[in-house]
């Protein structure tokens, strides 16, 4: 008997994906075994076509027999041919070292439709004619947004079946019905791409909606990203056009062998709904009283209904989606219920959230409408401060159907909001709320706790505003007329978002965009997906080219590379990253970042003792030299990865021709730069761009300004993800704990103090301080300057990944127990397992128990005192040396816990 299980099984990060397009899709696995020790030696993949083949051991697909390796992340499927349709199940058995043969249980991923002419379907849009004849009840919502449409088609099956499967995209938003039933879970579908680039389809396996006999199948057509309002010029249709269309191919495999097809055409019937009109931004509104009863069900009468227009299909691929759906992730009971004034109620839900309201109401007379308005914070007067929503309406209208039971939860629109005002409410009805967290459905990989609660509710607030701006792409804010992919906001919390969700999928689509996005030139974008206005770019001199904005499009993949140990996201997009670095190199030849440097939003919203040098060009020029020195070490390591030598030896010369061009220019005596900034000796230390024999006297010139400074920050959201890692390593870790526990402006728990829960997009927020205030940019939900998370991990728990092996099956445990904090503990869950760190304090005594996975090994750094004894709970003997403070054992997978003497 063994303890030993194999979970987790995952195909391209996903769990059971259906419809993928990836032809040779990449395999993981986890190992869990309580046992000391635990490795793999060797595995076998077996896949085949049917559930009986893969029961029999029949792996007619693919049988890659005992492959004597400890690898279970990135195993690239190697069988037959994958073509349109095939279902893949699949199981790995492996052997231990222990000896043992352990096998996981079934799993499957199938494939989507592959080439362009398996697509019997016809892309249609709903006739016009519809809207105008029902121009009266609709007409007041049609200045603003479109209204979303019906389609049905009924169908009959002859037999039993065996299979049914719907492929579907649209350009614009469906939502799927089959039987009376919605279909799956996801909403937003198909999610946002550049429409002129390409174009999602979902599929969905609704073997349990189709019966034998008549049946029908719907959807419901909205406008969302391709001709809704998007990004902050009150701009529709950013991608030329303001028609809707879907395509929808129902596939059903009879047990007779035969194969039917209900595709979308000119047969299908479209109408108006209940849905007058639904926008992200704005808002939906939606009258019960027009509900089609039974519009998805069979034998329906819908003569009234007309026939559908079918229209030309994008000149773009239609490609799988490979990242997690958006779905309702949770749901929040409100905290507080307050009447402000007759009839005006203000819902509290206690969490600021990406969402909507879902209602439950009864007793309601028919016509009756009550309108939602969402907001962030509150006045002091209590009513709703939406000063900061700009453009954006934020409203939801309900217009009751009558009777007491009316259950509505909006369909293709959310908002940022922790306080919704409810208003229209008729005297003795009876109303329930919940607030529906909305965004990419990722799991949760991390979590993180100490004894300070200020800084409890600090980590909780970056996972939240990761939760509500990570929806289909990394947006910058959920509530405004904004909400745009910025990649100077994903780049930086990067690494703290990896800590918090298992965000491998999610990112892998959105280099996919940012690809995309990129110039003929090379010019990678400031935000991704592109905005477009018909065929041109538009909006902020283009957006693009701004220095550590685009620079994502190289620490994206860099990153994922080093997390997850992936190769292909290297691999996929080193053309880009190249011809990125040759468009810098060729408009710079001197070696420092002068030119064509886009927006330039230098360090964004430092604080103000920072805002002179914000916006001087010495600084603006050393943060994007800077980031080109970045760009080109990253590019160095990843070519050496793709064993591509000569690229290597070019960007490591270019990196160190740019180096010495930064300390030409920026260097002065003694470790002392030109532009005194915080976040100029930050980017100097961590990118690696002073001699080392001036790096200690930089690092003491940090700490002035910092002291100066009466130990507080001065960065914005470049600066602000260096600054505890870059004092921790230059050994100067109280200083951050210091800048850690401030609580006072400007600081990470001024926001928390101010009840705060999520992060805000400025230090001051709403509050004035400094004299400033701008509710245009006055977000409470922006992740940047909680970037910090990043350090909370790595070097308070100290989990971080080895630095000559990517993807944690090697990795560092080194924490740095400092400041006030009497103990803190985090979990990371990888791909390989969930490591974990534990340590307590009670005076000179330190505890720490740390949990290493299976199949794993760590360096380990136990905080210790020069001199002292280091005890291990179990009395394990292993080797160790001595690095200044800290005793160093390289361990195997187990469980752990040590005992020291810790003065830090």
């Amino acid at each position: 008997m063994t303890d030993t299980r194999i979970l987790r099984l995952r195909c391209e990060y996903l769990d059971e994906p259906l419809g993928i397009d990836e032809r040779t899709p990449r395999l993981n696995w986890q190992i869990v075994s309580e046992r000391q020790g635990a490795r793999q030696v060797a595995y076998r993949i077996i896949v085949a076509s049917s559930p009986e083949k893969l029961a029999k051991k029949e792996g007619d697909l693919w049988n890659s027999g005992r492959v004597e390796s400890n690898r279970t992340t990135h195993i690239v499927y190697d069988g037959k041919l994958l073509a349109s349709r095939l279902a893949c199940h699949w199981y790995v058995e492996i052997w231990d070292d222990a000896g043992n043969v352990v096998h996981s249980t079934p799993s499957l991923w199938t494939m989507g439709l592959l080439e362009k002419n398996d697509w019997q379907a016809k892309w249609i849009t709903a006739d016009p004619e519809i809207i105008r004849r029902d121009s009266e009840a609709i007409a007041p919502t049609l200045t603003e947004c479109g209204t979303p449409a019906l389609f049905r088609r009924e169908f009959d099956v002859p037999s039993p079946i065996r299979r049914a499967t719907i492929y579907a995209s649209a350009r614009g938003l469906f939502e799927l019905h089959l039987g009376g039933q919605r279909v799956g879970a996801d909403i937003f579908a198909p999610e946002w791409t550049d429409y002129d680039k390409r174009v999602h389809f979902r599929t969905y396996d609704v073997t349990p909606l189709v019966k034998p006999g008549r049946n029908a199948i719907g959807a419901i057509l909205g406008d969302g990203w391709w001709s809704g309002y998007v990004g902050w010029q009150e701009t529709r249709a950013r991608y030329g056009s303001l028609e809707n269309s879907l395509l929808v191919q129902l596939e059903i495999e009879l047990t007779n062998g035969e194969r039917l097809v209900i595709a979308t055409d000119g047969l299908w019937r479209c109408e108006t709904g209940p849905i007058l009109s639904s926008d992200f931004m704005m808002g939906e509104v939606y009258d019960a009283r027009r509900e089609r009863t039974g519009w998805d069900h069979p034998k329906y009468p819908d003569a009234r209904w007309l026939p559908a227009r079918e229209v030309a299909a994008p000149p773009v691929p239609l490609v799988a989606q490979r990242s997690e759906p958006v779905q309702v992730v949770k749901t929040l009971t409100p905290k507080s219920v307050t009447e402000i004034q007759p009839g005006v109620f203000i819902y509290n839900l206690g969490q600021n959230i990406s969402g909507w309201i879902r209602l439950r109401l009864g007793n309601a007379p028919a016509g009756t409408r009550v309108v939602f308005r969402h907001a962030e914070r509150l006045n002091p007067d209590g009513t709703l401060y939406t000063d900061n929503l700009r453009r954006a309406k934020a409203t939801d209208t309900y217009i009751c159907r009558g009777g007491e039971n009316e259950i509505w939860e909006p369909h293709f629109t959310f908002h940022g909001f922790q306080y919704v005002e409810i208003t229209g409410l008729p005297e003795g009805a009876s109303i329930e709320v919940m607030g529906c967290v909305v965004h990419s459905a990722m799991l949760l990989a991390g979590n993180f706790e100490c004894s300070h609660e200020g800084v409890n509710r600090l980590w909780l607030n970056g996972l939240w505003s990761q939760r509500d701006n990570f929806l289909s792409v990394p947006t910058d804010c959920p509530q405004r007329d904004e909400r745009l992919g910025w990649m100077g906001d994903a780049q930086v919390f990067l690494r703290t978002a990896s800590y918090n969700m298992d965000v491998a999928a999610f990112f892998t689509k959105w280099m996919i965009d940012v690809e995309d996005a990129q110039t003929a030139e090379g010019v990678f974008p400031d935000v991704a997906p592109r905005l477009r206005e018909g065929k041109n770019f538009v909006g902020l001199d283009q957006l693009g080219g701004s220095a550590g904005w685009a620079d994502a499009g190289i620490i994206v993949p860099w990153t994922v590379w080093r997390v997850y140990g992936d190769r292909r996201i290297l691999e996929h997009h080193w053309r880009a990253m190249v011809a990125w670095l040759d468009w810098i190199e060729r408009k710079n030849p001197i070696g420092l970042r002068l030119n064509e440097l886009g927006n330039n939003y230098g360090d964004w919203l430092c604080i103000p003792s920072d805002t002179t040098f914000r916006t001087h060009s010495s600084m603006k020029n050393l943060l994007a030299t800077a980031y080109w020195a970045k760009d080109a070490a990253m590019m160095a390591e990843m070519a050496n990865e793709l064993g591509r030598e000569t690229d290597a030896r070019r960007f490591q010369a270019m990196f160190e021709k740019v180096r010495d061009a930064f300390q030409k220019e920026f260097l002065r005596a003694d470790g002392r730069l030109s532009v005194e900034t915080q976040t100029a000796y930050l980017l100097a230390l961590a990118l690696d761009l002073l001699p080392e024999n001036v790096r200690a006297r930089a690092a003491e010139h940090l700490v002035e300004n910092i002291r100066a400074l009466d130990d507080h920050l001065s960065t914005g959201f470049i600066g602000i993800s260096h600054l505890n890692p870059v004092l921790t390593l230059t050994g100067h870790e109280e200083v951050a704990y210091r800048l850690l526990l401030q609580d006072d402006y400007p600081s990470w728990l001024y926001p928390v103090k101010h009840g705060a829960t999520t992060i805000w997009e400025r230090w001051n927020g709403w509050t004035k301080e400094e004299g400033f205030f701008n509710p245009q940019m006055n977000s409470f939900n922006h992740y940047s300057l909680g970037s910090v998370g990043e350090w909370l991990f790595r070097h308070v728990a100290g989990i971080e990944f080895d630095p000559e092996t990517p993807g944690f099956q090697r990795f560092v445990l080194q924490p740095r127990p400092g400041g006030d904090l009497s103990f803190a503990r985090a979990a990371y869950h990888t791909l390989h397992g969930e490591i974990s760190s534990d340590w307590k304090r009670s005076g000179e005594k330190l505890t720490w128990a740390i949990r290493i996975p299976p199949n794993t090994s760590a360096r380990v750094h136990v905080p210790s005192e020069p001199g002292t004894n280091v005890k291990e709970h179990r009395g394990f003997t292993a080797s160790s040396s001595r690095e200044g403070r800290f005793l160093v054992f390289a361990l195997d997978a187990g469980c752990y816990t040590f005992e020291s003497t810790w003065r830090g």
